[in-house]
């Protein structure tokens, strides 16, 4: 393995010579120079892994050489050594992309420090992350067997995404790999909750989760007031995992006050759960109370055409006198619009935004090769989610409503499983067509692969007809019909959908934030 070479500039380097024989004696390659004219000529003629550079020195200063040196060989990790505790220079220093600022006198451990943080962090990281997920590994694998609560599995949840973020980016991929079979496990265990669980959360006297239909009424009318207008954003098809990816951006606006779990209705897909929240009722309520907006599978036509509707006469339900507006945007070109208009909507109590760009995304991952490769699985799904975050007209609103005072509210409807697994079912023309849930008559199916609702009245699922039923995929299996199956499989596995039950549908996020 060659030596690790460094670039020391310092005019005077000879009273550093303890330190150079120090990193010496650590198997460093140490290059001596004592001004920033000098420093740019040797960087010219070889190659440094890292380059200490004095702040004050006559000639060119520390700053303006290091302002040379990210032009020549901006990958290169400089860090700044300095006798000055100037705010104005260690902004400067920091503003030029420094990988770390040292304070005179130095010692030769702190020297370490800063190369082991700079150079040797990924391996460290890797190490120490690997140690304390297999530890971890251990104690969920334990908890998942004892799990037996809607909270419990929320918090199992979040910790297996944890570790998941926490290991994407190791060198060991073994790891990696047994996260994902964990991911797995947990995937059947939660299914069998589920199946057990779901039909008494509908039940007066049974405990149960804030779900579609209760959201808005628990979570989001409590944080409505007229002292301070609110924005509600429904990013459609939203994972836990996808909202952890962009926080990091929201965070330099807004401060996050409350984060909690939810979870979506069964079907999780757009025109039951997103429905469900905006109108405060469960599907077979909807249709009961409001023939006239709600659409059955097989009818024709939009099936979420209807949610500000909707959304308003739940608010007159719940006796909330408040002036709102509801925006769907569907494309980039409604995006920019309702950005650039969005100063109009300070005097509103609640604005109300529905986001559907990630649900476009999951689709067109179908639809198109070029994003099956973007997306090919969940590590780069969430890549490609953050990608158009930061570049997305959502995000200049989000900064629009920092600026005008609002408190934002981010959900989703549901979330969304990469589904690897076919499960053949049979059905009549009048099936339904979601690849992860099946309602019509006659249905045949493997049972084992899904989680049935034989009477769809017990989980408040209206009946097309007398002998109709749902079926909801569990874990990561699809639906496939056995005519032309082997190219239905193909071309459907690996794509990212919705509509069963699993971790990833079911439980999603609701966020508070206050502007900072």
């Amino acid at each position: 393995m060659s030596k690790i070479k460094i670039l020391w500039v310092d005019d005077e380097i000879d009273l550093l010579k303890p330190h150079i024989l120090f990193l010496e004696q650590k198997n460093y390659d140490v290059t001596k120079c004592q001004s920033g004219t000098e420093a740019l000529d040797i960087i010219d003629d070889d190659n440094f892994d890292i380059i200490f550079l004095d702040e004050n020195m006559p000639g060119l200063s520390g700053i303006e050489t290091l302002s040379e040196i990210k032009e020549k060989e901006d990958s290169i990790p400089v860090v700044m050594i300095t006798k000055s505790e100037e705010e104005y220079i260690m902004e400067e220093a920091i503003g030029s992309k420094i990988a770390d600022y040292l304070i005179k006198p130095v010692n030769p451990n702190q020297i370490l420090l800063s190369l082991k943080k700079n150079l040797d962090n990924s391996r460290l990281v890797s190490e120490k992350t690997t140690a304390n997920y297999q530890q971890e590994f251990r104690k969920i694998a334990m908890d998942m067997a004892m799990v037996n609560s809607c909270e419990e599995w929320s918090d199992l949840y979040q910790r297996l995404i944890y570790w998941e973020l926490q290991l994407e980016n190791i060198e060991d991929t073994g790891m990696f790999e047994i996260l994902e079979s964990q991911k797995v496990e947990a995937n059947s265990q939660f299914c069998k909750f589920i199946d057990k669980n779901y039909p008494y959360w509908f039940d007066k006297n049974k405990e149960a989760p804030v779900m579609s239909h209760t959201l808005f009424r628990e979570k989001v009318v409590p944080e409505i007031s007229k002292n301070q207008p609110t924005l509600l954003v429904v990013i459609d098809n939203l994972r836990y995992d996808q909202w952890k990816a962009f926080e990091p951006i929201i965070n330099n606006y807004y401060k996050k006050e409350q984060e909690v779990s939810y979870y979506s209705i069964l079907p999780t897909a757009t025109q039951y759960a997103r429905n469900s929240i905006f109108s405060g009722l469960m599907p077979s309520e909807m249709k009961k109370m409001h023939p006239d907006l709600w659409l059955d599978d097989t009818d024709e036509g939009g099936k979420n055409m209807n949610e500000n509707e909707f959304l308003t006469a739940q608010l007159q339900r719940l006796g909330m006198d408040i002036k709102h507006e509801y925006y769907k945007i569907t494309n980039e070109k409604s995006g920019k619009t309702l950005a650039a208009n969005f100063k109009g909507l300070k005097d509103n109590d609640l604005t109300v935004v529905v986001y559907n760009f990630v649900d476009m995304l999951s689709h067109s991952k179908t639809e198109m090769e070029v994003i099956k490769e973007l997306a090919s699985n969940d590590k780069s799904y969430r890549s490609l989610t953050q990608s158009w975050f930061k570049n997305s007209p959502l995000l200049e609103m989000i900064q629009q409503a920092q600026q005008l005072g609002f408190k934002l509210l981010l959900t989703t409807d549901h979330g969304t499983i990469n589904v690897k697994n076919p499960s053949k079912v049979i059905g009549d023309k009048n099936t339904s067509l979601n690849l992860r849930y099946k309602t019509g008559k006659s249905l045949t199916y493997e049972r084992k692969e899904v989680l049935e609702a034989t009477n769809p009245k017990a989980v408040h699922l209206p009946s097309i007809n007398m002998s109709s039923s749902f079926i909801f995929a569990k874990g990561d299996y699809f639906f496939a019909y056995p005519n032309n199956y082997n190219h239905y499989v193909s071309y459907y596995r690996n794509t990212y959908q919705h509509g069963g039950v699993s971790l990833e549908e079911m439980i999603i996020p609701f966020i508070v934030l206050n502007p900072r």
